[in-house]
């Protein structure tokens, strides 16, 4: 298992740039837990205006850009992802795809969240090449636009709307992606010797007025895959679970994960597979 953690982590790279700023040491003293009336006044003043925003979530403009190219016949070899593109559910079939991965595909000899395979169709199905599509695979601030990955898992994450999660860890092959995506979550590393578990290991944690689900309990999985691709309402921008992995590892001074790498689908697979019976519901608003 060894190997295969260092495998996985090897999948790293660095991405160019250091930090604009070099941040300042966090206090190694833990913060007090907040009190449960301070805790719940929060939530639910948080979740309150959520599902205000929630009834008119711009999701559903890239849902319907992302059917569109779900369905339009394009790249080098003029086909269309509909035509061509097996999510586990057959070929051009959506429902139900998006809360089965990440998923073993024999094709392609990889275990493969929605993004991940997506991207592997638009590449071995259309012709795209691999390169352009990771120069930019995520909307920035300024960018008028989506990209057209962002639309399409869009398009797919909607098709699994209230659909209860359902990774198949009963596959040896996603047990084993499981299992090292577990490992890399405890992996302490970096000038400040985080691991994603420093934040997400345990419960009662926090930064700011923002609470920290544990991503070893169903529950605390579960609001970690909640929502996501999502609109984020800082910088009016949607972005997939990939860009939220890869920001994680920012937020450790971790490099930044290769885009779509194994990596990142260990990872989804560990947190995605502890939500296992839990109703995702759709696309969503992020702060």
């Amino acid at each position: 298992m060894n190997r295969n953690i260092i495998s996985a982590l090897c999948a790293l790279t660095v991405m160019g740039g250091a930090f604009a700023q070099t941040p300042k040491k966090p206090s190694t003293k833990a913060a007090a837990a907040p009190t449960i009336e301070e805790k719940d006044a929060a939530t639910l003043e948080f979740e309150k205006f959520r599902a205000e925003m929630e009834e008119s979530n711009p999701a559903e403009l890239f849902e319907m850009k992302g059917q569109e190219l779900w369905k339009t016949k394009r790249g080098p070899k003029n086909v269309s992802l509909a035509e061509t593109c097996d999510l586990g559910q057959g070929i051009g079939k959506v429902d139900g795809a998006y809360v089965k991965m990440p998923r073993y595909f024999a094709d392609a000899d990889a275990v493969m969240d929605a993004e991940r395979r997506i991207v592997w169709c638009m590449v071995e199905k259309q012709g795209f090449k691999f390169d352009d599509i990771a120069k930019k695979p995520f909307q920035g601030g300024n960018d008028n636009s989506a990209p057209d990955i962002t639309n399409l898992v869009t398009y797919v994450a909607t098709h699994s709307r209230n659909m209860k999660i359902a990774v198949p860890l009963n596959d040896p092959k996603v047990r084993d992606a499981y299992e090292v995506g577990k490992e890399i979550a405890a992996y302490r590393a970096g000038p400040y010797d985080f691991s994603c578990n420093t934040c997400h290991g345990g419960d009662g944690k926090r930064i700011r007025m923002q609470n920290l689900p544990n991503l070893s309990t169903p529950q605390g999985a579960l609001k970690g895959v909640q929502g996501w691709p999502g609109y984020r309402m800082t910088g009016g921008v949607m972005l997939t679970h990939q860009w939220r992995m890869g920001d994680c590892f920012r937020q450790q001074r971790f490099p930044q994960p290769k885009y779509a790498s194994d990596a990142v689908a260990y990872l989804l697979t560990y947190m995605t597979g502890n939500a296992n019976g839990q109703v995702y519901k759709g696309p969503g608003i992020k702060r």
